[in-house]
């Protein structure tokens, strides 16, 4: 971030947006956010002006995004992940260590205006936890106690992906460390299914047969999606990349934004194809700077080749996000791109007739786009020849915690979960629990390893596949203070529309500091139950819907955690 004295004018950041209206407000918001470090009144007001938006809906966005500051900030800001994972891996050590070095205590800026300390509920980099995010710019440190290496992070500073697998389909790349160019991802079949121009019933017909679901964790058939937009009668159409990846435990779409940007364009690109859409979004989470640097890149290049642009009838924007976790439920994400709190709408209407701007939208997550490429390649066929009827197709599974390698593997549906820990170098020490499918997932026991990981079979099994994320603690972690995290993530996250989420996260989380504290009061464990199910069953969204998940589910099978916090007065 460059001095107050060097900083362009408003005028001068505002130019590019003049009159744009209030679907530019995020790229207004972070481009002056980045030059001032925070957004006044007076800039508030200036942005207002430019975009025709009341002054006072300008600060319900900046307020509702955790990367937006209305009060001055330091010249630079210091973010630590808290995590589960990190948290369990050192971040408070981290934090501490930061605090006495800079003299300054979370939430405190430095009195020469140099740093702003804050704790970060995730930055999506559990695999080199613990981890802090300064500026934009990502460092994992090596040694807590020396925290003077963590303040000027360079692009070799930045933690790079960690990938692995027993197939590698979706991570046909060499090294994942440096991202693939549009010259090796062409070497290696890249854009040549787009190259077909096969017609669009085509494209979806091939998708369809793949069985391929969507990998953000709903699991909604992909082809089936873009059938239904595609014969929806209005126009524009619009194909959505959601990149907003916020989910403690989750990090394999930035491991493919990072190392192949391209296979996520093309898919993009056979969606727009395949809907007649002439607009492609890409909504990358705001804390993935080497992503979006990245990404940048690969589209530079696409547009010089002549995939995206008015020679191809398709365009492609980068939006970044602005720390808001339920910005990842679809049509939260869509009122994000249109200049609104992220607030999730009631459905029906679905997005594939009324998406964003209310036009019929594809939205996928960047791992489902980035296995399309291959399908239409290669055909539906050679896409099964992984998986089972249900499950087909290779996935994605990021893997942290106590654990001999952390990162991302991929595997054929159908491992079993303790066959994936040795994809990652098995465990660290005797497993205690495992959180699958993220945060909004659920615990299970060493008994599990045998369990594979399919929609069926973990259906069976009383389980989700989630994210796809696997958390892994073993017998030395605290359950108790990461169940606490848990809770305290879901209740910072709630976007606060629905009474159920706003008031169930606050009472789960305030439940279990009483119960873990040995303060319990005889109906708390019934209590927690009671908030837990009402939570799941009438919150507007899977935020609210999933936020017991975890805790019910460890309350399920440990129930001797409950019950020591009282004993433990």
């Amino acid at each position: 971030m460059s001095s107050a004295s060097a900083s362009p004018t408003l005028d001068q950041l505002l130019a590019p947006y003049m009159g744009q209206g209030r679907t530019m407000l995020l790229p207004a918001l972070h481009a002056v956010q980045q030059a001032q470090g925070h957004i006044g009144f007076e800039a508030a007001t200036a942005i207002a002006r430019a975009l025709d938006v009341p002054v006072a809906d300008v600060f319900g966005v900046v307020e509702f995004y955790a990367l937006f500051s209305a009060e001055p900030r330091g010249q630079h800001t210091i973010r630590v992940c808290h995590g589960p994972v990190c948290r369990a891996h050192g971040a408070d050590q981290v934090a501490q260590a930061l605090s006495a070095h800079l003299g300054v205590a979370e939430g405190e800026t430095t009195p020469d205006g140099q740093w702003t300390l804050e704790r970060f509920p995730c930055l999506g980099l559990c695999e080199h936890a613990p981890a802090v995010l300064v500026d934009d710019r990502a460092v994992a440190p090596a040694d807590p106690a020396h925290p003077e290496a963590v303040l000027h992070p360079t692009p070799e500073d930045e933690p790079k992906p960690v990938v692995g697998g027993s197939v590698r389909v979706l991570t046909a790349w060499e090294d994942p460390t440096q991202p693939r160019s549009l010259r090796a991802y062409r070497a290696a079949g890249g854009y040549r299914a787009l190259e077909q121009n096969l017609p669009a019933e085509e494209i979806v017909a091939r998708v369809k047969a793949s069985g391929l679901f969507g990998r953000g964790g709903a699991a909604f058939p992909t082809g089936l999606k873009w059938q239904f937009a595609a014969q929806a009668p209005a126009q524009p159409k619009y194909v959505v990349v959601n990149a907003d990846e916020s989910e403690p435990g989750t990090f394999k779409d930035r491991a493919l934004l990072e190392a192949d940007p391209h296979a996520v364009l093309e898919g993009a690109l056979l969606a727009a194809r395949a809907i007649a859409a002439e607009k492609i979004y890409i909504y990358l989470r705001g804390e993935y700077g080497r992503a979006y640097r990245i990404l940048q890149r690969a589209l530079h290049e696409a547009r010089d080749a002549g995939f995206v642009g008015p020679q191809a009838g398709v365009e492609v924007e980068i939006r970044r996000g602005a720390g808001a976790y339920v910005c990842g439920e679809e049509t939260a994400l869509f009122e994000s791109i249109e200049g609104k709190r992220g607030f999730p709408r009631l459905k029906p209407p679905y997005p594939t007739t009324h998406g964003l701007f209310g036009r019929p939208t594809v939205i996928n997550n960047v791992e489902t786009l980035a296995a399309v490429p291959f399908i239409v390649r290669e055909g539906p066929d050679a896409y099964r020849a992984w998986g089972t009827d249900e499950s087909p197709g290779p996935k994605l599974f990021p893997v942290s915690g106590d654990v001999a390698r952390p990162g991302v593997y991929e595997a054929p549906f159908g491992i079993t979960l303790g066959e994936l820990l040795e994809l990652a170098g098995g465990p660290r020490g005797e497993v205690q629990a495992i959180l699958l499918g993220g945060a909004a997932g659920f615990f299970v026991g060493p008994d599990a390893l045998q369990v594979p990981l399919t929609l069926e079979d973990l259906r069976a099994a009383g389980l989700a596949l989630g994210s796809a994320a696997v958390m892994v603690f073993n017998t030395q972690r605290d359950l108790r203070q990461v169940l606490l995290d848990v809770a305290h993530f879901f209740a910072e996250e709630s976007c606060g529309k629905c009474y159920p989420c706003q008031l169930g996260t606050q009472r789960q989380y305030e439940l279990l500091q009483r119960i873990f504290a040995g303060r319990a009061q005889p109906q708390d464990l019934a209590l927690l139950d009671d908030v837990g199910w009402t939570m799941t069953d009438a919150s507007l969204c899977g935020l609210g819907q999933t936020a017991a998940n975890a805790v019910l589910s460890a309350k399920r099978l440990w129930p001797h955690l409950f019950e020591a916090g009282s004993e433990d007065a």
